[in-house]
């Protein structure tokens, strides 16, 4: 099956409907970390969509208005709520202006941003270097391709986050096991380095939330992905 990695992911071209919508739905169950197993791979597959469509591009304010509906102020439950939360509550105040001016300063800049997004900067200290290589041949093999009108490559922190949506998608992805092996070959190694590195940037004040909840999911992934199977 051929999928196009690297799309920019809306409430129109996702597959499952509205990333946020699934997000908010599944965040009904009272503690996050303990979903039914019925409902995890909806919410994973959804909130890597969010992840991939603030790390693509600075969210509009149709997007916030969205991600502002995912905050619970009375939950009481993991580490994962209180980023949602928390990330709703920046969706509230943020001004799409001031966010495209953020997104500019950390990921683009002149020349370059603040933090740069890619997996190789972060495995080998280069860009387009060997990770990237073996990146593409994994998605080769999982028959992935890579959208011809995106210029990022296939290793930047929004199109493996499209990527994993793809794979834990419950109609169309691949078992545990696969997703496991990807996750920890392509994100596992480096995604900590990369969002802590957004958390101390100069420029971030909204993506400091975004961030924070890729930590605390992504973490959450760690856990769920080593689940007997």
């Amino acid at each position: 099956m051929q999928f196009d990695s690297n799309s920019q992911l809306s409430s129109e071209t996702s597959p499952a409907g509205s990333p946020v919508e699934s997000v908010s739905e599944s965040r009904s169950a009272e503690n996050q970390e303990h979903l039914p197993f019925e409902d995890a791979d909806d919410y994973r597959a959804a909130t890597y969509r969010v992840l991939a469509r603030v790390f693509r591009a600075a969210p509009d304010g149709e997007l916030l208005r969205s991600i502002a509906e995912c905050g619970d102020d009375e939950a009481n439950g993991s580490k994962l709520t209180s980023a949602w939360t928390d990330l709703a509550e920046a969706s509230r105040r943020a001004d799409p202006a001031k966010l495209d001016h953020e997104f500019h300063a950390l990921f683009i800049g002149l020349g370059r941003g603040e933090v740069l997004p890619y997996a190789s900067w972060y495995l080998s200290g280069f860009l387009l270097d060997k990770p990237l290589a073996r990146l593409r041949a994994d998605l080769d093999e999982l028959g992935i391709e890579r959208a011809e009108n995106v210029p990022e490559s296939e290793d930047h922190i929004a199109a493996i986050c499209e990527t994993m949506a793809l794979l834990v998608d419950s109609q169309a992805g691949i078992d545990l096991a696969g997703q496991k092996k990807f996750f920890d070959q392509h994100l596992q190694p480096w995604f900590s380095r990369f969002l802590a590195d957004v958390k101390t940037a100069n420029n971030a004040d909204f993506y400091r939330q975004v961030a924070d909840l890729g930590q605390r999911f992504f973490e959450f992934e760690e856990s769920w992905l080593s689940l007997p199977q």
